[in-house]
């Protein structure tokens, strides 16, 4: 097999690592620099306690089990801080728990105990949910990681323009400079899936874009993922406070920004106030990214156009990156894998 992939995002990089465990080696191209996409700038929350339906809660679950080997392969990728909810109260949050708790996802009433360790000096209200499988990542580095585990050979900086093919059997790439050869090609290029794909299939990609932003680093206090009515926050190792500028981030539907990035950034600096009251917080970058959501909002992976030509493209790859790897790289040895059933890109047609 010589094997291609079109981007080398965290789903990029999680075909290559798991086509290497399968003994084979590939090349990762990518227009921009690794991870500098929506990879990059992605919020890195690792969880299942937020699903469209109860297929997508399974394949969630089994994502964070994924995640749970490759960490326990190439450790120190997934810090398991787990996550403290009270986006919803009274008689809404109780019923989240119940559903969570009947899918069998560990689901606890957060304690005094649990809250002293994990948000010290953080003003949580009584009722608050613990969800202790929970984890983070930093995609960016996660993808580095994974793309060196891999040996995959690794073209940055050059964009590719279509995908060709000759009696039915993918042939290769036509790049902006030159071309390379394939008999498979995975594209996993974010939104710029679509446009590669366009010759064999009109997949409906929606627009959902986000602002990330970041503080400036202070002493680290906060050891899990805090969801809030407010915003979604965590810390990460260098002392910054990360959050999506949208309240709700996880089922934003929004299509168009109706703010500059950096006005909206200053707006959720002020609701990050009533999460971390009394901290002294500077607003240190703010960054905006497409975020890759197929029409449907459902994960797409599945063979598409011609022989040896795979399509790879969700959101979130930060949960689902190490699974979907490992999906894809079964299904391009051959195997035949139900579970992609319902994702298949041929569902568009």
């Amino acid at each position: 097999m010589k094997a291609v992939i079109v981007g080398a995002g965290l789903l990029g990089a999680s075909v290559a690592y798991a086509l290497a465990k399968r003994g084979i080696e590939s090349t990762v191209i990518d227009a921009g620099p690794v991870a500098g996409a929506a990879s990059g700038r992605s919020f890195g929350w690792i969880n299942a306690s937020f699903h469209l339906d109860e297929a997508h809660f399974r394949l969630r679950v089994a994502a964070m089990e994924a995640w749970r080997q490759v960490d326990r392969d190439l450790g120190g990728l997934v810090d398991w801080c787990g996550a403290l909810c009270f986006e919803a109260q009274g008689a809404e949050l109780e019923a989240q728990a119940a559903k969570l708790e009947a899918l069998g996802y560990p689901v606890e009433q957060a304690d005094l105990q649990i809250v002293a360790e994990r948000a010290p000096g953080v003003a949580l209200p009584e009722q608050c949910l613990w969800f202790p499988a929970e984890g983070v990542i930093e995609p960016d580095m996660a993808a580095r990681v994974m793309l060196a585990a891999s040996g995959a050979r690794v073209i940055s900086g050059c964009a590719v323009e279509a995908v060709e093919h000759e009696g039915g059997r993918v042939t290769g790439l036509r790049l902006a400079a030159g071309r390379i050869e394939a008999d498979t090609v995975v594209i996993a290029a974010g939104v710029g899936v679509r446009a590669l794909l366009a010759p064999f299939l009109d997949l409906p990609m929606v627009r959902r874009p986000a602002v990330l932003l970041r503080t400036r680093p202070v002493d680290r206090f906060l050891r899990t993922v805090l969801v809030s009515p407010w915003m979604e926050l965590r810390q990460d190792a260098l002392g910054r406070i990360i959050a999506p500028a949208s309240a709700g981030h996880q089922s934003d539907t929004t299509e168009r920004l109706e703010a500059a990035p950096g006005d909206m950034a200053e707006e959720a600096m002020e609701r990050m106030a009533q999460v971390l009251p009394g901290m002294e917080l500077a607003l240190e970058e703010v960054v905006l990214a497409e975020r890759p959501v197929p029409g449907d909002d459902q994960p797409v992976m599945g063979a598409v156009g011609p022989d040896g030509l795979y399509a790879c493209v969700m959101h979130s790859g930060a949960t689902l990156g190490a699974h979907a790897g490992a999906l894809v790289a079964r299904e391009l040895e051959g195997e035949e894998v139900p579970d992609l059933a319902r994702y298949r890109p041929g569902r568009f047609v």
